[in-house]
Parts: structure tokens; C-alpha cells; sequence
């Protein structure tokens, strides 16, 4: 029984790493724990797309097709070029307000939306890619997808 036993514990140790591995592999982050993209011959890491899917689901209403802004948000591609992963996270938890030359402009807070906040790092991939230039519009492909 013992036996059988360290056999399952090292089975499941053993499988857990391949788990943790595949995550890792499926939302890749800086040195520093900050969540980054893959973009390899124009495809995606899984994270990036699920982000496009993401940002396509809820924020486009606002930000516009390919986060490239509208006449009621900015463009997101331009505003990711500024903001750090801190403070993209802190305007999407909390909103914002602004006062602009056509009025107040409203950022609503989306703290409390599990469509948002569950995805959030995935949603930034996407957006961190448009920005760079690494991702061009449009629906991108996965990566062995």
C-alpha cells in the first residue's frame, strides 16, 4: 500500500509540473511577473488571444474595433504605450472620470465583472501587443491553434 501510494504522489507531483508548465506556457509574463505576449509568424500565445476575445466581448463598445479608439473612449493601442501594467489595471478596476472639451468623458469601473477581472492580464497581453506594433488588427491566430 505504501508503495502504491509514493507511485500516485510521484505521479501527481509529476503532473502537476507539466500543469504548472502548460499555465506558464499559455500566459507568459516578464522576468518581473508582469504579463507579456508570444507573437510568432503573426499567431499568438493562447493568453493573447484569449484577450482579443476578451476585449471583442466587452471593451470594443467603447474603445473601438481593434482597441484603435471611437468618438465615446481612446485608443487603447495609443494609451498602452504610456501606462504601465499597474496603472491599465488600476483604471479598469476603479474607472476613471475626466473632464474633457466636449464634456465629462467615463471610464465605469469593471472590479466587479468576472468577464473582465478574471481575464485581465489576458486582455492586457492583447492590448501590450497592439501597442507594440507586435500585433496587427484584426483576429489573430493561436499559436498551434
Amino acid at each position: 500500500m505504501k508503495r502504491r501510494l509514493g507511485l500516485l504522489t510521484g505521479m501527481l507531483t509529476a503532473g502537476t509540473v507539466a500543469c504548472f508548465a502548460a499555465l506558464a506556457q499559455d500566459a507568459p509574463t516578464t522576468p518581473d511577473g508582469m504579463p507579456t505576449y508570444i507573437v510568432k509568424d503573426g499567431q499568438v500565445d493562447k493568453g493573447t488571444y484569449n484577450g482579443y476575445r476578451r476585449f471583442h466581448a466587452t471593451c470594443h463598445t467603447c474603445h473601438g474595433f481593434d482597441a484603435s479608439g471611437s468618438s465615446f473612449a481612446p485608443s487603447l493601442v495609443d494609451s498602452l504605450k504610456r501606462l504601465s501594467y499597474d496603472e491599465f489595471k488600476e483604471v479598469v478596476v476603479n474607472g476613471r472620470q475626466n473632464q474633457g472639451a466636449t464634456g465629462d468623458k467615463v471610464m465605469p469601473s469593471f472590479g466587479l465583472d468576472p468577464n473582465i477581472m478574471d481575464h485581465l492580464d489576458d486582455i492586457y497581453r492583447y492590448l501590450k501587443a497592439r501597442a507594440d506594433d507586435a500585433l496587427p488588427g484584426g483576429r489573430p491566430q493561436r499559436i498551434g491553434g
